[in-house]
């Protein structure tokens, strides 16, 4: 077995402490003297075993490749990132409940305007489940409509719900069922879809009918800059996004009488 190398003197192994940050100050000389030479051995090992003629690293240089920190030559990557938008990367470990399109009581308007893209897909009628397999069917239209061209495509929603169902002609009971496909909640007025690219706004209508009509519902076409929508109230000249979050005011009763309709005049 290798020994490892002895300290000159107790003034040398205080003057290396000295220059050593923390977690090492708190340490006591024991566990300083036990950590460096768990790193000798480990650099006496790796040397032995790759055959290395250079000399292993010192008790100093144990210390000093301690204090280094370690620093990335790149801090980035070229390469996209491998995000599946039609199943969550958890998978299905707990039975999802049926629920309903997140609603904020106080009035938002997240995920309402074109963000990344110059144009948008967005729902106008109701909030509804949209199945993984609609999304996925909805995108392959637009690529097939953009074949040859030069563009991106944005996708702002996440099938992330999972529907579980019990299958035809079977009694009530015996539990919620089985895993059936993923879906996404998607809200009223939510941007599903966003192009940027080099392309005519009429192709890029074309494209986005051709995804609509893949969906259920009601959509309309958006493009950058376009006011905020909260609920299905657009967000623009004349209405404020304080107007609306305002609480409603209590009229007397004699003005809420003369709404009603009579049969006899007053």
């Amino acid at each position: 077995m290798t020994k490892v190398p002895k300290v000159a003197s107790l003034l040398g192994l205080i003057s290396i402490l000295s220059n050593i940050t923390r977690p090492w100050v708190n340490m006591s000389p024991k566990q300083l003297f036990s950590t460096a030479s768990c790193h000798v051995q480990r650099s006496l090992y790796s040397s032995a075993r790759l055959g290395c003629r250079k000399p292993p690293c010192t008790f100093i240089q144990a210390f000093q490749l301690q204090k280094t920190p370690r620093v990335s030559k790149r801090t980035f990557s070229s390469t996209l990132s491998q995000f599946n938008w039609l199943q969550p990367k958890r998978g299905h470990n707990e039975k999802n409940r049926k629920g309903r399109p997140r609603m904020r009581t106080g009035g938002s308007t997240k995920g309402t305007t074109v963000v990344w893209g110059d144009y948008g897909l967005r729902m106008r009628d109701h909030d509804r489940r949209i199945a993984a397999k609609q999304l996925q069917i909805a995108a392959d239209a637009i690529k097939m409509r953009l074949r040859g061209q030069r563009y991106r495509l944005y996708t702002r929603v996440c099938a992330n719900i999972g529907v579980y169902t019990s299958g035809n002609e079977v009694r009530m009971g015996k539990g919620k069922g089985s895993f059936d496909y993923w879906a996404a909640r998607v809200a009223v007025s939510r941007i599903l879809f966003e192009l940027k690219g080099d392309l005519h706004e009429q192709i890029v209508r074309d494209a986005f009918r051709l995804a609509g009509n893949k969906l259920p519902g009601l959509y309309e076409f958006v493009r950058k800059g376009d006011p905020p929508v909260m609920g299905i109230t657009k967000v623009e000249a004349g209405t404020t996004v304080e107007e609306m979050r305002r609480p409603r005011i209590k009229l007397p009763m004699d003005v809420t009488a003369s709404r009603i309709p009579s049969t006899t005049p007053p």
